[in-house]
């Protein structure tokens, strides 16, 4: 046989024992450790800045909760056969009732810097008393719409009794002993995704206007604020202010100029500064009053409609609570805290629907984005925004024009503030094992699910109100 030559080859050179891995990013810069409270903020709940930046801060919350209280009247009240002056009455009531519920809520219940604004999670049930007096006969589409308020009020005044129980009966604070840092992840982040419809969705109505005003209030806010010393305290509270300003200033001149006359009538409702038409139907001067709309009407349908919306609320309000107190550099609320902040907001859904509110109240999770954004958690600044939203709903001219701006403006904003509430809620997963599968596991599927099982039900319900569950009791379909 002949040779192969192999033995002429030359063994590998031995490669020197491996030594410690280096963590994943570490050559990007320092490891943080877990941190219970955040260290940039400006000012946490018990400080304060001066009082010209509390009154401007103060009015930048008001503007952002000005935005879903708009949302929801533009939607609900034109279905319900309201005409324009109805939905300016609408609009006032909420906000009146929103900064009654903030002063209380500030004062006597959670303590914390949220706003208390009016909630998504009843839409479906005022959607379903409207369906049920669809085939009712009116001599006016006003009287119809009063009817329906009326019995909107009815609902919320008996539902708010389930709130007032599950929170002064501590049963809710009992719950949340069980809310480990593992399981706040999925509980404050799906607060904030579970609102993405209201996001781009709505931002999309009008992109000339609401695309803008998203790309300018990331560069301002993140990038702009460096070019000066002097300008980043400025664009760092008051970046989402100066935007509003400009882009509606922009939406102005489009709609002067003749941009919108051969478009669709929805984009003309979006994108024009006139078509709110709040301006000539709002009154000068009108203080909401108890059963301002008639007396209450009760119907055991639209009750356990308005029960169920009330305990997602309380739901949406436990998960902003916990984000509220760690954007503005409090203590986790205790469970008996807790309790009481959803007790209260019982008895704020009761005012609700005495003042005759089109929807009850929770805790604005857009405002609780605006305290990571701003970077001020100051409670005596939601305590003036309240200041605010009780003086705009008495002069209703005044807050109308406020109303006037596009949604799509609002849209945008909703995008970063949300978003904000989401990943204060990934960052509790610090003080839980990251590493551990099973903690992968809950996690992951506690968010999928969270978004999920909620959309299975937006697509299976019908415009009147009717979701999957089909049964011979209507008051469950």
């Amino acid at each position: 046989m002949g040779e192969t030559g192999n033995h002429n080859h030359q063994p590998p050179p031995r490669q020197p024992p491996p030594g410690p891995v280096p963590p994943l990013g570490a050559a990007r810069g320092p490891l943080y450790p877990p941190a219970e409270q955040l260290l940039q903020l400006h000012y946490c709940i018990h400080s304060n800045p001066s009082w010209h930046q509390t009154v401007l801060l103060a009015f930048q919350h008001y503007i952002v909760m000005l935005g879903t209280a708009v949302m929801i009247a533009t939607v609900l009240v034109p279905r319900m056969g309201g005409g324009h002056g109805d939905k300016a009455r609408v609009i006032q009531s909420m906000l009146f009732m929103s900064g009654i519920n903030t002063l209380l809520q500030t004062l006597f219940g959670s303590r914390l810097p949220t706003v208390m604004g009016p909630s998504y999670a009843y839409f479906i049930s005022v959607l379903l008393a409207i369906n049920d007096f669809n085939d009712s006969n009116f001599t006016t589409e006003h009287e119809r719409f009063t009817h329906i308020m009326r019995a909107v009020q009815g609902s919320l005044i008996v539902s708010s009794i389930l709130n007032i129980i599950i929170g002064y009966g501590k049963a809710w604070g009992n719950l949340t002993r069980f809310f480990s840092p593992l399981v706040l992840v999925p509980v404050v982040c799906v607060v904030g995704l579970g609102l993405f419809a209201r996001g781009f969705p709505q931002l999309g109505n009008c992109v000339e206007i609401g695309l803008p005003m998203l790309i300018l209030l990331v560069i301002s806010q993140q990038y702009l604020q460096h070019i000066h010393p002097k300008t980043r305290p400025i664009l760092e509270r008051f970046a989402l202010l100066l935007c509003v300003g400009i882009i509606w200033a922009f939406a102005a001149i489009l709609t002067v100029a003749g941009a919108y006359k051969n478009v669709r009538d929805q984009t003309k409702m979006s994108c024009r500064t006139d078509r709110s038409f709040l301006m000539s139907s709002a009154p000068w001067i009108k203080i909401p009053y108890p059963f301002q709309w008639g007396t209450p009407i009760f119907r055991a349908s639209h009750v356990f409609g308005m029960m169920g919306a009330a305990l997602v609320s309380s739901a949406e309000s436990t998960g902003a609570f916990y984000a509220a107190a760690r954007l503005a550099g409090a203590t986790p609320p205790p469970s008996h805290v807790v309790s009481r902040s959803i007790g209260l907001q019982g008895i704020g859904q009761l005012l609700d629907g005495i003042f005759g509110s089109l929807v009850g109240s929770t805790v604005s999770v857009e405002n609780v984005g605006l305290l990571g954004l701003t970077r001020v958690g100051s409670r005596r600044v939601v305590e003036i925004s309240s200041g605010f939203m009780i003086f705009f709903s008495i002069f209703g001219k005044f807050g109308a024009f406020f109303a006037s701006i596009p949604l799509p403006i609002f849209a945008a904003i909703y995008c970063v503030l949300y978003a904000i509430v989401a990943a204060t809620g990934i960052s509790f997963i610090q003080f839980a094992n990251p590493n551990s599968m099973r903690n992968i596991y809950i996690l992951g599927l506690s968010l999928f699910l969270g978004i999920s099982i909620p959309q299975y039900f937006v697509m299976n319900t019908d415009m009147a109100g009717h979701g999957p569950a089909k049964t011979g009791a209507g008051w469950m379909t």
